[in-house]
């Protein structure tokens, strides 16, 4: 299907820092679109060693999960509401509203939390998609059958799919097309890419395909998954090859990031997690949060640069820029390098 360009892609994401009050508070996003109600929502306590908490408007604001480990839903802990123009923190836990710590809050929005049933795989899925920025949010009870499909709803293929059992202690087994239907990753660990036979057995613009495991497709578990794909201007899902200078590569995306995801995938390392509004100065940037730990912000040492159509990495490291290294990421905009009323991105 076709795309239009997106010249704002601050109706589609959006990051918001606030303080936690150790009791209850709204949050109001100051998102360059507007109104922002958030579909996805991702919470992570910068200066303290909470866990991350994650909800989205399918399963609703009182089930949490958490990227850095492999525990189940969690109910009531750190309740949230969506609200038109952000979202309401109803507790003092300390994963959502840690009193007088700075937090940061990255949104997605997918489709209002109007959620279909999708049948075009074997398992009914139920998604809510927004096809135009290219993400979808979808549950499921898994069947225990092997080479099951699942309706994604993205109208064209996944690049990158996240997968959740709600219900049991498992992995966040994630899918990277890049890296093709037998590698894997878990976004809970710092593990290289795992090989598993024909994991992920087809792929195509409807569903994705699953081997029969306990953390894809357990019978009668309950599952969330969340899916991407690149959308030109707006967000990328690549790889790169580090070459382990201080003049690090270029990776083109084809916008200036609002956020950046990098996981090195031959070798070990964490899902490291950088975004323009805990960087606010000029650059290089410096501020990183690990998505697969619940360690405090890493700041103050600079890595790289945003660019107006990419970014570079000033630093030679294992973690992003090893010698031969092999990385994959995703990234999403702040601006498009050119929007359609001729608007040029500039470096920060």
């Amino acid at each position: 299907m076709a795309y239009t360009t997106i010249d704002d892609p601050s109706a589609y994401f959006h990051t918001q820092l606030f303080t936690g009050n150790g009791s209850t508070q709204s949050i109001t996003n100051d998102a360059n679109a507007g109104d922002f109600k958030p579909d996805w929502l991702w919470i992570k306590s910068r200066g303290t060693t909470h866990g991350h908490a994650l909800f989205d408007s399918n399963r609703g604001g009182n089930a949490r999960l958490a990227s850095e480990g492999n525990q189940e839903e969690r109910t009531n802990e750190g309740n949230v509401t969506f609200q038109t123009d952000g979202f309401n923190v109803t507790s003092s836990h300390p994963t959502t509203n840690n009193n007088s710590t700075n937090m940061v809050a990255w949104q997605w929005k997918a489709n209002g939390g109007t959620v279909a049933n999708d049948t075009n795989g074997d398992i009914t899925t139920s998604v809510q998609a927004s096809q135009t920025a290219g993400f979808s949010i979808a549950t499921y009870t898994g069947n225990g059958g092997s080479g099951q499909t699942l309706g994604h709803g993205l109208g064209a293929e996944a690049d990158l799919i996240i997968f959740k059992d709600r219900e049991s202690t498992s992995a966040w087994r994630t899918y990277v097309r890049l890296l093709g239907a037998s590698k894997f990753l878990n976004l809970n660990t710092n593990d290289a890419a795992g090989a598993s036979t024909n994991i992920f057995p087809s792929h195509s613009s409807t569903t994705i395909g699953v081997e029969q495991n306990d953390v894809m497709n357990k019978n009668n578990s309950d599952f969330v998954m969340y899916s991407f794909r690149s959308i030109q201007g707006y967000s990328k899902i690549g790889s790169y090859t580090g070459n382990g200078s201080g003049d690090g590569p270029f990776v083109y995306t084809g916008f200036k990031p609002a956020w950046l995801m990098v996981k090195r995938t031959d070798s070990a390392n964490d899902w490291w997690i950088i975004d323009n509004k805990r960087d606010d100065y000029q650059n290089p940037f410096s501020d990183l949060i690990v998505a697969n730990t619940n360690a405090v912000e890493n700041a103050n040492t600079p890595r790289g640069d945003f660019l107006s159509n990419g970014f570079k990495w000033r630093v030679s490291a294992n973690a992003f820029n090893a010698s031969g290294g092999s990385y994959v990421y995703m990234a999403f905009a702040q601006n498009p390098l050119v929007a359609t009323n001729n608007v040029i991105a500039l470096a920060r």
